[in-house]
This record gives C-alpha cells, structure tokens and sequence, in this order.
C-alpha cells in the first residue's frame, strides 16, 4: 500500500519495457515494436500517476502553480496530458519534431533535456528510498521532487504554448463575464418563473438549450454593458461570439421593437421551443 513501494514495481515496468525495445530489430518486427511501444506509453503513464500522489503527498505546499492551465484549450485538457509531455520531450531530445516547427523544437530541447535528466534523478532517489525507509521523504527527496515539479510545468507550458494559441488574460476574463452572464440569466428566469429549481436540479436536458438562449436575450437588452455589449468591437467580444457581431445586431434591433409583454411571450417559448 505504500506509494513508494508502488513507485519501485512501476519504475521496474518501465526499465524492463525499455530494455526489450532496446533489444527489438524494429525494422524486423515492427508489429511488435508497435506492442512494446504501447506498453511503454501505459507503463510511464503508470508511474507518473504514481508519481503524482508523491508529490500531493510529499511536498503539497510547494507544487508549483498549475494556473496557466486555465489558459489551455478545453480538448487539451485529458487525464494522459502529462504523459503526452513526457514523450514530447523524449521526442524532442531525439531530434524529432512531431507537433512543432524545427525553430521551436530547437528553442524547447534544453527544456526537454533538463525535465528528463530529472526524471531520471527522481527515479534513482525514490528507488533508493522505496529500498531503504518506504515510508518517509526526507529532504533531499522532497527537493528532488520540486525541482521536477517546476521543471515539469514549464515544459507544459512552453510546449502547449508552442502547438496552440493560450488564452490571454483577457480572453479569461471575458469567459468570466459569460459565467456570470448566465449565472444571473438563470436567476432572473427562476424568479420570472421561465425556470424551476427542479428542472435545474434534476439536469433537465432543455436547459442546454434554454439557458444560452435566454443569455442572448439577457446580454442584449438587460445587461448591455456585459460581454454581449455591441458597443465593443469583435475583436474585443470572447471569441465565443464575436464570429456573430453582426447577426446579434439584428437580434437586438429586432428585440428592441417588442413589448414588454411580446418579451415575456418570446422568452416563455423559447424555454420550450426545441
């Protein structure tokens, strides 16, 4: 049960997968290089996993910051991102350049060369302990971890930064203002009765639908100043707009010439409308 214990058999999975790739004529068996392969991804994943509990478990006050992720596209965001990591920088030291440009492989092979060559010294040290005393981190093994820690998350950061375009502070900050623009469409919809706390707490599938809907018209008209505010040029709205400036225009001129009554009407149909 204990976690360096599961450390040294996972560190022992990973050593034996590397030495049967090392000792395969790929070119000769390549479906089985391909088998070994996967093995190999499987087995770091494990041990990094497992390295990980170490961490919240050894040092939990000195994990360095995991802020930046905020920026990263959602469908980057996967349970197998540190490992993706990890074989881009084996990569990258091996002089292959799979998801970037040369220029910028070569900017990010010292990162890559200083995060494994401290993978490999967290292996050794946490093998030695995981032989000598299992059940504690003392100090030199705590700053070996943070050491990796850092080195890790500034690998992250600058390869991601590399494949992608990060959200920008801004861009944060106006999906924050969508947040809170549907988070007061929700209240004002329950109060007028568009809504029930049943259907909200039940997960009411219509809702999916419902509430962006309801946020338009929100956005619009009663909270003009948010992040619908036309005010703004594109370039200044989320990006989860802006692509429909000028079509929001026309929905807010015509929203305007309603009744308060024809925006009750409006607004109770297209909480049932499919």
């Amino acid at each position: 049960p204990r976690l360096l214990s599961q450390f040294f058999f996972a560190d022992e999975r990973v050593t034996q997968v590397v030495a049967e790739i090392n000792g395969l004529d790929a070119e000769l068996d390549p479906q089985q290089y391909l088998v070994l392969l996967n093995q190999l991804h499987l087995s770091q994943a494990h041990l990094l996993a497992i390295l990980e509990r170490i961490m919240e478990e050894c040092i939990p006050t000195q994990r360095h910051s995991r802020d930046y992720l905020v920026k990263f596209p959602e469908e980057l965001l996967v349970d197998n991102l540190g490992n993706h990591m990890l074989f881009a920088a084996e990569c990258l030291l091996a002089g292959t350049f799979l998801e970037v440009e040369e220029a910028e492989g070569v900017q990010l092979r010292p990162q890559a060369r200083n995060l494994l060559c401290s993978l490999e010294l967290v292996r050794t040290v946490l093998r030695e302990q995981s032989l000598s005393q299992p059940s504690s981190y003392p100090g030199p093994v705590q700053a070996v971890l943070v050491q990796f820690d850092r080195l890790f998350a500034e690998f992250e950061l600058s390869y991601v930064s590399s494949l992608v375009a990060v959200k920008s502070p801004e861009e944060i900050y106006r999906q924050q203002e969508i947040i809170v623009l549907f988070c007061e469409t929700v209240q004002r919809a329950l109060r007028l009765g568009y809504l029930t706390q049943e259907m909200i707490d039940g997960y009411e599938p219509l809702l999916m639908f419902t509430i962006p809907r309801l946020a338009i018209i929100s956005g619009l008209l009663i909270y003009p100043e948010g992040p619908l505010s036309l005010e703004r040029s594109p370039e200044q709205m989320s990006r989860v707009f802006s692509p429909f400036y000028n079509l929001l225009k026309k929905i807010r001129d015509l929203l305007r010439v309603l009744s308060a009554e024809e925006l009750c009407l409006l607004e109770r149909s297209l909480c049932t409308a499919e």
